[in-house]
């Protein structure tokens, strides 16, 4: 049973941090971006070292009280929030945001935790070299908290996932003790790598505090493109095809549905559409070229090919770096258009590559049969990541649909199983999905897990309620 962090907690944990470390958790630090939940915290603490998140783990694991570990709050699964249960300590890392060195000849970068991601982008261009974790949040999500999560965004296709861009990592563990692993290595096969068991558990398992990066060479010349596709399953045979020219120089690979363009048109109507009459289906590629190819050329030759084989209808290739970034804002625009119209049911979907276009053939007729919505469909189809949101009709509320919500969630999810899929592709478990991760994980996995949590936080003061729990967060 945990305690709440009251305010004798709160006087003793004073005494083992200099002035200044603790105030009052103000609005933001408790709710999230889709202001679904509302969270709840005794205090909000602001360490400016890892010693002092140190001290401060070992002073809630002393007294049992619930740390919940807070980046940029922009995790979109409820991990950040707390509504339930003992009131927690939020832990902001946000006054640990340093880039301790950077190693250009290593391709090596190592920032702290509360590390804004454009700021590590930034400072890693400065030296010629390139971080590409890139998600539209990047200005505000922090470099903990997408560890914690495991971020994917719009360059997994080339890149990977953050998991694949870390080479180590400085995390408190639970009882206050530090895991000094900021190793630079490529290769480390010395154990269980716990890196990478750190890396996706969301603050369960250890508080990170640092990372080392790694960087890339920045690709000498980039090529953008907008293309027409009749349907998903042309979208997929275009990628293919494009894989074939380019292989690993594909930076991005962006499916874009019709709807997610209505829905700018409708909410944000200064987003300049790149077509005249709104097509149902397109994709954005991106390619990352050496210094001898052309990007504009190459990407003619693509879709030349491409409508020769009835793939595409359409196109246009970024003319400028202004156009390029154009046609970026549109697609990071969508998510922004989506929380304007309101979705009643969102899912964060991943599928093999060959299920893609059969699961969006069947999750609309099967939607159907709960009711008539409208389905923004759009994401990372290059690694099979899709967003596939549930919107009421013109002129419907999505307060009129919140008894529909479990069904709708149910009948998406299902399909995806079925299909091999998973119901959580890139935004992680958090508090949202505890019940999605019951009813489709595996259970030998899901004992481990239970396993590995109780060795590493037996008094399960880590982030309680997220991840492992035998419920599932409900709104407020």
């Amino acid at each position: 049973m945990l305690a709440d962090c009251d305010s004798a907690f709160l006087d003793a944990l004073s005494g083992v941090l200099p002035p200044g470390r603790v105030k009052p958790a103000a609005p933001h630090y408790l709710q999230e971006p889709r202001g679904r939940w509302q969270g709840q915290a005794g205090a909000v603490a602001c360490p400016q070292s890892t010693d002092e998140v140190a001290a401060i783990l070992r002073a809630c694991h002393a007294a049992r009280v619930g740390v919940v570990p807070y980046g940029g709050g922009t995790g979109l699964v409820g991990g950040q929030i707390a509504s339930g249960g003992a009131v927690p300590l939020v832990v902001s890392l946000e006054k640990m945001a340093a880039i301790r060195s950077l190693h250009r000849r290593e391709n090596v970068l190592i920032a702290e935790a509360g590390a804004i991601l454009a700021d590590v982008q930034r400072a890693a261009e400065d030296v010629g070299r390139l971080f590409p974790l890139s998600l539209a949040s990047e200005g505000s999500a922090r470099i903990g908290g997408l560890l914690a999560t495991n971020a994917g965004g719009v360059n997994v296709l080339r890149y990977g996932n953050a998991r694949d861009l870390v080479l180590g990592l400085e995390v408190v563990l639970a009882d206050g003790r530090i895991w000094h692993g900021l190793k630079r290595l490529r290769k480390d096969n010395t154990g269980y790598d716990l890196r990478h068991l750190m890396l996706g558990s969301e603050g369960t398992l250890g508080v990170i505090t640092a990372a080392s990066l790694r960087l890339s060479p920045r690709p000498a010349r980039q090529g953008t493109a907008l293309m027409v596709v009749e349907s998903p399953a042309a979208a997929l045979e275009l990628l293919a095809l494009a894989q074939g020219r380019f292989g690993e120089m594909i930076s991005a690979f962006e499916l874009i549905s019709g709807m997610g363009l209505a829905f700018l048109a409708e909410t944000m109507p200064q987003i300049r559409q790149p077509f005249a009459q709104v097509p149902g289906w397109m994709v954005l590629i991106e390619l990352g070229l050496p210094d001898a190819l052309a990007p504009d050329a190459a990407l003619e030759a693509l879709f030349a090919e491409a409508a020769g084989a009835g793939l595409v209808q359409d196109g246009v290739i970024a003319s400028s770096e202004a156009q390029r970034l154009e046609f970026w804002a549109l697609r990071e625009s969508i998510p922004e258009a989506n929380r304007k119209i309101g979705a009643i049911s969102s899912h964060d979907i991943s599928l093999p590559l060959s299920e893609i276009a059969g699961f969006i053939a069947a999750a609309g007729p099967a939607l159907a049969r709960i009711n008539r919505y409208r389905i923004n469909c759009f994401g990372h189809l290059g690694d099979g990541n899709l967003h596939y949101n549930v919107f009421p009709l013109p002129g419907q509320s999505r307060a009129a649909h919140e008894a529909e919500r479990d069904a709708i969630k149910t009948c998406v999810h299902d399909l995806v199983h079925a299909r091999g899929g998973s119901v959580s592709a890139e935004h992680g478990i958090g508090r949202l999905k505890t019940g999605d991760l019951l009813r489709y994980g595996d259970p030998v996995k899901l004992a481990a897990m239970r396993a590995i949590k109780q060795a590493l936080d037996p008094q399960g003061i880590l982030n309680p309620g997220a991840v492992l729990t035998d419920g599932e967060m409900q709104p407020e």
